[in-house]
């Protein structure tokens, strides 16, 4: 029998639970996303680190807090958009994604993850609009 979950995906829901059992102050919770962003492989916290750089740039109403173990950013207590380090759970790619409380919606299909590789110009551009359609 194989297991329903990974063991990182395990941790992740561990992760979910202690998160929302804390009483942090929003700059415990910045402050946990900035280390959350530390303790990842170099090549996804400099990926990551611009995300923070460029969300918190577009939408500065956006509360930085872990979703999952995952860096995350909120309006009104609901996740808007995360980022999911490549290593977390050991895919090719890094993701930034959003959750339904983002407002990105276009006709009746759209995406809303994200496979990241490099943060360009273009991207970052991208990045930008998506994150101030999203809060809008």
């Amino acid at each position: 029998m194989t297991e329903a979950f990974t063991k990182e995906e395990k941790a992740a829901m561990r992760a979910a639970v202690a998160a929302a059992r804390k009483k942090f102050t929003p700059e415990q919770h910045a402050a946990e996303v900035v280390e959350s962003y530390a303790a990842m492989s170099p090549a996804d916290r400099e990926m990551g680190e611009a995300i923070h750089r460029i969300v918190l740039d577009a939408a500065p109403t956006l509360e930085p807090k872990t979703w999952y173990g995952m860096p995350a950013y909120y309006l009104d207590g609901k996740v808007i958009c995360f980022f999911q380090d490549a290593g977390k759970f050991k895919t090719r790619y890094c993701t930034f994604g959003f959750q339904e409380a983002a407002q990105i919606d276009d006709g009746s299909m759209w995406p809303t993850s994200f496979a990241l590789t490099a943060i360009t110009p273009a991207v970052e551009k991208q990045i930008r609009e998506l994150v101030t359609r999203a809060v809008h």
